[in-house]
């Protein structure tokens, strides 16, 4: 039990210097490792499931660090970021 205590502890001592993005990016990849591989019960598994939660914490993380900031489409069909209306 301690051990685990002392490896949750440096986790999060290290996530603690990371911006947003990496942050989401970590914790969704493991996140996502955890889940594909208890709900397929293989390593494969696992792996999608740390690409997907890779992905998407990434993605979320990228939002959070752009406050104020929206996606936009022009006519063209092309996003760009601006600052929100």
């Amino acid at each position: 039990m301690m051990k685990k205590i002392v490896l949750i502890g440096a986790l999060v001592g290290a996530l603690a210097s990371c911006t947003a993005t990496e942050q989401g990016t970590a914790i969704g990849a493991g996140t996502g490792a955890v889940i594909g591989g208890a709900v397929t019960n293989s390593w494969g598994g696992a792996a999608v499931g740390a690409v997907a939660g890779g992905l998407t914490g990434a993605l979320i993380g990228q939002s959070v660090e752009r406050r104020g900031y929206c996606i936009y489409r022009d006519r063209y069909g092309r996003r760009y970021e601006a600052r929100c209306r």
